[in-house]
């Protein structure tokens, strides 16, 4: 049975299942501090902030949602009848126009179902979502975690997963995205919550933010 994370007891529920699955996420889960829920509503602008986060920078990402929520309401409808020359104003580079694009066009037209792939498993809705111009595993895992709810996904091509896990096990280097996975798989049904941590722990210990989502959390 899917689980679903819905609010902070969830992320507890989660964390106090970790420590008995992996005793030694007990002293990763003292030094990490809180573990935020970060929840978005699912959608077109939940997906959509998610692509936009991925920019070189945080302040260009933000800089650049700042720009669409000003042009209206972040709907596919919205989006899809928006002129090139608007578009070309936001600073998206051309693969994430594009990408948008061909998003609010299937949504619109209803090739695509996104509130009929929240529903699915894990593994038909990455599936699903991949299946999409220029939505890759990474954009799909984290809709699925955190538009979703989904508790049991772990995106571990994310290089700053990579990183807190090297630094809280104390390994050569940065363990390649199939490594992490074999690791990850231990942190079942629950590896969700087990990539917020690391995000938590990494911000902790290196002093850096890493949401992966601009738009603010529900919680």
């Amino acid at each position: 049975m899917k689980r679903i994370i819905r609010d902070q007891s969830d992320i507890r529920a989660g964390l106090e299942e970790l420590a008995l699955l992996d005793p030694r996420l007990v002293s990763i889960i003292e030094r990490a501090g809180p573990v935020p829920l970060r929840l978005n509503e699912p959608g077109f602008q939940g997906l959509a902030s998610i692509i936009v986060s991925q920019m070189v920078s945080r302040a260009s990402a933000d800089a650049i949602w700042r720009r669409i929520t000003a042009a209206g309401p972040v709907t596919a409808e919205h989006y899809a009848a928006l002129a090139p020359e608007v578009i070309a104003t936001f600073g998206l580079s051309r693969a994430k126009a594009a990408t948008l694009s061909h998003l609010a066009s299937a949504l619109v037209a209803r090739h695509f179902d996104l509130e009929a792939v929240g529903a699915m498993e894990a593994d038909e809705a990455l599936k699903a979502l991949t299946s999409l111009p220029g939505i890759g595993p990474w954009t799909a895992e984290v809709y699925l975690m955190f538009c979703c709810g989904h508790a049991d996904v772990f995106p571990s091509g994310d290089v700053a997963l990579q990183a807190a896990v090297r630094h809280a096990f104390a390994m050569d280097g940065r363990p390649p995205a199939r490594q992490l996975a074999q690791m990850a798989e231990v942190w079942a049904p629950w590896r969700s919550v087990a990539a917020r941590l690391f995000w938590a722990y990494y911000a902790s210990e290196m002093r850096r933010q890493v949401a992966p989502i601009t738009e603010s959390p529900l919680q």
